[in-house]
This record gives C-alpha cells, structure tokens and sequence, in this order.
C-alpha cells in the first residue's frame, strides 16, 4: 500500500508522545566518550601541504612550545 505524497507532508508527532521523558544520546563526534584520548584537527589545505603525517606536526608543534618556553625563561 502506497501513501500519497500529502499524507508524508503532514506528519506530525502525536500529542500523546512525552519528548521531556525521551532520553537525548550524544552520537558520533559529539559523544565524550569517543573524544577520550584522541584530539582530531582539520588542518586548512595549505598548511596540510606542510605536514604530510601526523608525525610531522607534532613534531612542529613541539618545536614551537620549546621556543615559548625559551622565550618565557628569557623575558622574566
């Protein structure tokens, strides 16, 4: 049996549904639990150019932090 197209544009939820019971589950991304341990950034498409690997980047990033802190030592 086949629904006309009309009856599809109507749907509606039922007053009889209680959406405060409905219990809201975080999914994909947005769970917590899969953020746990793992940092995903999407780098812009020229600097992706620079870093072929993870390995890379962390290795810049690195870099970067020991000269903050070199220059912290230096300015107190």
């Amino acid at each position: 049996m086949k629904q006309d197209d009309d009856e599809l544009d109507d749907y509606e939820l039922k007053e009889e549904y209680d959406l405060s019971q409905m219990t809201i589950l975080p999914k994909g991304r947005f769970d917590p639990k899969r953020r746990i341990g793992n940092n995903v950034i999407v780098l812009e498409p020229d600097v992706a150019k620079a870093f072929p690997n993870d390995e890379s980047v962390n290795e810049a990033l690195r870099l970067l932090l020991q000269a903050g802190k070199l220059i912290q030592s230096h300015a107190v």
